[in-house]
């Protein structure tokens, strides 16, 4: 008895031991989806996505800087980054993203939808969730991977209110640099220049998607000086089937010895990935991990990727 006894207290120890010893990741490991309407209609009204906003996480030494997601438009912290989330997390890093641009309308929806206001006041929003991420955390910078609108407003928060020093690597899905626009949006714009309506005020109920329309003022201020700030490392990743990057090359700036662009059906011909399943495209994803992390950077496994659903 005493021996069985012994037995039993020495496994307890070792699987206490264990779980002590535990990292977050081998802990609570999270499943990965990357179906990107699924993963949407999955969360619902749910505030963060499953791996986001554990505040009590400290980074470590292997991912010394947490990583911030920022959403696009129409888009929030869940919905968006369902894939991103659990992957990032299940792989050791601190992962926080932040909902922006919520439109006054929408104070007493559960529906949140972001990235409706003006940009430059969702980069200040932008600012103050990156100082308490780095306050939190006691990290020094952020690495961004940002999806559409969450491309470009961040570069503003980097450029023009002092994030460049808190910045580290900067991925874009789905980028927008030069603005995007069919033919029809550039003689919106073209109109309502001739009758004094400026592109912020083309669609009243979404600011920033006049804001982002090519030729607009706020791009072509966007578009002046050194566009990739110095010390900032940025990849773009761009599909060719992009929907609303119009064109998709918008996505694409050249120039900079700190930026780098990617279109992925140059890597996976495979990938009919557009605008909204590039934020849960498995490829995209693994260039991501690769870029954060060069260090234990591996092959991308070019899977068939649809639209929509993976």
């Amino acid at each position: 008895m005493r021996r069985v006894l012994i037995r039993l207290v020495t496994v307890a120890a070792i699987a206490a031991a264990t779980l002590c010893f535990a990292t977050p990741s081998q802990a609570s490991e999270l499943p990965v989806s990357y179906n990107f309407l699924q993963n949407a209609i999955k969360v619902n009204i749910a505030a963060s996505a499953p791996g986001e906003n554990d505040w009590s996480c400290r980074p470590t030494t292997i991912h010394p800087r947490p990583v911030v997601l920022v959403h696009g438009t129409i888009g929030n912290a869940a919905t968006n980054w369902v894939t991103y989330a659990a992957l990032l997390h299940n792989r050791g890093y601190c992962v926080f993203a932040l909902n922006y641009g919520i439109a006054p309308v929408e104070a007493f929806s559960p529906f949140k939808f972001g990235g409706m206001n003006e940009i430059s006041s969702s980069a200040e929003e932008l600012k103050t969730f990156v100082a308490r991420v780095l306050k939190v955390t006691g990290a020094d910078k952020v690495d961004i991977i940002g999806h559409s609108q969450g491309t470009f407003m961040p570069n503003y928060y980097v450029r023009f209110l002092g994030g460049a020093q808190y910045v580290d690597h900067y991925i874009s899905l789905a980028p927008l640099w030069h603005g995007t626009g069919t033919s029809v949006a550039g003689l919106l714009n073209t109109v309502g220049r001739a009758f004094g309506v400026t592109s912020d005020k083309l669609v009243p109920v979404c600011v920033a998607c006049g804001q982002m329309l090519t030729g607009s003022d706020f791009v072509n201020k966007m578009s002046s000086g050194t566009v990739a700030a110095p010390g900032v490392k940025y990849l773009n990743i761009s599909t060719r089937y992009d929907e609303l990057v119009v064109p998709y090359t918008s996505g694409q700036l050249t120039g900079y010895s700190n930026m780098s662009n990617v279109v992925l059906q140059n890597v996976c011909p495979t990938d009919f990935t557009e605008h909204f399943e590039i934020a849960s495209d498995p490829n995209a994803a693994q260039l991501a991990l690769n870029f954060l992390d060069p260090a234990h950077a591996t092959p991308v496994k070019c899977k068939l990727v649809l639209p929509f659903n993976g």
